[in-house]
């Protein structure tokens, strides 16, 4: 980052490259709280949200610029199935983006000095199932249906005042469509993130269709991926930076894999943060880590990044 503090996350990725945060799933479990249950960390919103506010923390004190909120889960859907009424299920969307504002107070008051930002995040159809299909897309749904259910939360969540929507971990491009047509008039910038096997989106697409979706949305600050294994990435990065011509987001898992029936994971990591260097050269310039990546890794990153 510049001395000059950048007067929007777009001025700042115009200038340079800006550190995501990491898994909030694992920061929460670490400090000894259970998220075995649908709405994931989402829950924690309504029991506590103190909670929440302390994972942010933890990241923008190891050198994140931007913390993820943690509403991938939190839905107007998935709050009904635990009876909580609408009225409130807002209320609980827009904590998201408070607490993690609050996590930038307390940091700054801690003596971060550089600028810090908030991305609301936007979890795809499947993550309200719970069931695993956000890794599989094709939900039998309609780009209309879909758009008719991403809006009324981003509508939220938009008036909550966040520095950007992350439309994160979508697993094709017809939820993608969806989503760039429910950001239009919101107000508030997006970054489109898929969750990608290989060359092609989890719902089989070929990358290139993929990010083409996104080329042309203004709205859109940058395109890429998350939540995939780190081997994925560097292809990604290319051809996402080629077809679409804007910044690159990139935050991959630790490498390790999600079982959905065991609701555990397994393998081990791969996520080397030395890598950045690579993701950075090709584009990339929202870079971070997602499912399983930790404080220590995003500090790893944060330093790799730093003009030499």
């Amino acid at each position: 980052m510049t001395s000059d503090a950048p007067s929007s996350l777009s001025a700042a990725l115009a200038s340079g490259t800006v550190v995501l945060d990491g898994g909030m799933s694992n920061q929460l479990e670490s400090a000894g709280h259970d998220l075995s249950d649908e709405l994931w960390s989402a829950r924690l919103l309504a029991e506590q949200p103190d909670a929440i506010t302390e994972a942010h923390l933890g990241y923008f004190l190891a050198g994140a610029d931007v913390a993820i909120t943690a509403s991938y889960q939190a839905t107007f859907e998935g709050f009904a199935k635990r009876g909580i009424e609408r009225g409130r299920a807002a209320e609980l969307i827009a904590l998201s983006v408070a607490a993690a504002r609050e996590a930038a107070a307390q940091a700054k008051a801690q003596g971060v000095a550089r600028p810090l930002w908030v991305a609301a995040s936007v979890g795809p159809y499947g993550a309200m199932l719970a069931d695993g299909s956000e890794y599989r897309g094709r939900y039998g749904l309609s780009v209309a249906e879909l758009e008719a259910f991403h809006r009324p939360r981003m509508e939220v969540l938009a008036a909550a005042g966040p520095d950007v929507l992350a439309l994160e971990t979508v697993p094709d491009a017809d939820e993608a469509e969806a989503l760039l047509r429910a950001v239009r008039g919101l107000g508030v910038p997006a970054w489109l993130s898929y969750s990608v096997a290989g060359g092609t989106t989890r719902a089989g697409q070929p990358l290139e269709e993929a990010f083409a979706v996104a080329a042309d949305a203004d709205e859109v600050i940058a395109v890429g991926v998350n939540c995939c294994a780190p081997q994925d990435v560097d292809r990604a990065v290319e051809i996402a930076a080629r077809v679409t011509g804007k910044p690159v987001v990139v935050y991959p898992n630790s490498g390790e894999t999600w079982d959905a029936q065991a609701r555990a994971w397994a393998g081990r990591s791969t996520f080397a943060p030395e890598e950045v260097r690579g993701w950075r050269e090709s584009g990339a310039r929202l870079i971070g880590g997602c499912c399983r990546v930790g404080p220590g890794a995003i500090t790893s990153l944060a330093e790799a990044l730093r003009p030499e």
